[in-house]
């Protein structure tokens, strides 16, 4: 672990119980989700990471127990090092407290997830979509959104396919 790291991951693991994973020199911090924010600050305020680079989430469906993580990736720019944190969410209808009350830039990336996830962040100030159409049912990046879609025609699989496309007349 970068010694620059390791003030900032032992004080958050101590006083959030957080578990703390290392995997080819990243550090993540799966921390609990009522403590996002409180985390956040903390980074922010004594440890210098001053900006958030990444927010995103994934789903682990069918898996409900958690079903999601909540991914932010901290970056420290006058340290130049990465801190991932994790938080789980259970559910189909998960929520957790927005980010943009400590980084005001979360409140584009927290629409985004909100949008393709579902995943509701509490006292957001403006929640709603803006990667799909406002009348958009569903969220498309969870794995039980329902696809449409045509299978792709190869030579290798073309009489298959051919076979079960419609036939009508012009």
């Amino acid at each position: 672990m970068n010694e620059l790291l390791k003030p900032a991951v032992e004080k958050i693991s101590k006083k959030f119980n957080a578990k703390v994973s290392e995997f080819r020199d990243e550090v993540t911090l799966l921390i609990p989700p009522e403590e996002n924010t409180a985390v956040a600050a903390i980074l922010r305020d004594e440890f210098d990471f001053d900006m958030l680079s990444a927010l995103t989430a994934v789903d682990y469906y069918p898996q409900t127990t958690p079903r999601f993580h909540m991914v932010y990736i901290f970056y420290s720019t006058k340290n130049k090092v990465y801190l991932n944190v994790r938080a789980p969410l259970n559910g189909n209808e998960p929520s957790i407290k927005t980010m943009e009350t400590v980084y005001p830039s979360a409140n584009w990336r927290e629409r985004e997830v909100w949008d393709l996830f579902g995943i509701k962040f509490e006292s957001h100030s403006d929640l709603r979509r803006i990667m799909m159409p406002p009348d958009w049912v569903g969220h498309p990046l969870r794995k039980d959104y329902p696809l449409g879609w045509e299978e792709v025609q190869f030579t290798f699989n073309f009489d298959e396919i051919d076979a079960r496309k419609p036939k009508g007349e012009i």
